[in-house]
């Protein structure tokens, strides 16, 4: 099945009367059909490792369609001049999240656009950043707890960026490292209360929030 016949399908299942709901989540429309995630995930998953298709897919630039790129391109074949090109195009907190969690995380640089993207300027790529920490944390069991502990660092820096979509992606990342294993909790507590003491609002609430949901925890 070629690019135009899986558009062909993708606009047959168009919903209008959900864009208003999208709209409501902060979920940008533009471009976009309406398709609730479970039809597209059903869909996707005859297409798996196809990366040419994701490739054409995410250049049609239509909201759905890159999201299923995501879900159907294959990390292996993912280059690094790919993930800084498609997450310059990132417009949406869903397609950020997405495609970090569904793909660019199980690439053998999601270590390095992690870092790098921590520190960009532009509020989705430097959500991008985060959205990697929080899923190579959630989904690659065989990283060290070592390996995750430079990610408090970028946490600490980016915790004062007031930026909706940014501040959330870091009170996200710091509460998904802590509750990853017991030997980064403690740290993730530590660098909480670190960064409360910091003068900025977001710092702040990116603690408070933290803190709250880590100490209910407790390892």
């Amino acid at each position: 099945m070629n690019v135009n016949d899986v558009i062909a399908y993708l606009k047959s299942q168009a919903n209008p009367a959900n864009l208003a709901g999208m709209a409501r989540f902060a979920i940008s429309t533009e471009n976009a059909l309406g398709i609730p995630m479970p039809v597209l995930r059903q869909y996707a998953r005859q297409f798996k490792g196809d990366h040419e298709l994701a490739l054409e897919l995410w250049a049609s630039g239509i909201h759905e369609a890159r999201i299923m790129a995501s879900l159907i391109d294959d990390p292996k074949k993912v280059s690094k001049a790919q993930m800084e090109s498609w997450v310059k195009d990132f417009n949406s907190w869903d397609i950020c999240d997405q495609t970090c969690g569904n793909l660019f995380d199980k690439t053998k640089f999601a270590f390095d656009v992690a870092n790098k993207w921590c520190k960009a300027d532009d509020e989705f790529i430097k959500r991008a950043g985060f959205a990697m920490i929080v899923a190579i944390s959630v989904h690659n069991k065989k990283a060290s707890d070592e390996s995750l502990i430079p990610f408090f660092k970028c946490i600490i820096e980016g915790s004062t960026d007031d930026r909706n979509f940014v501040k959330k992606a870091v009170n996200w990342a710091l509460r998904t490292l802590g509750k990853r294993s017991k030997n980064l909790y403690p740290i993730a507590i530590a660098t909480a209360e670190q960064i409360q003491k910091l003068n900025s609002r977001s710092a702040k609430w990116i603690a408070a929030d933290a803190l709250r949901e880590l100490r209910a925890r407790n390892f």
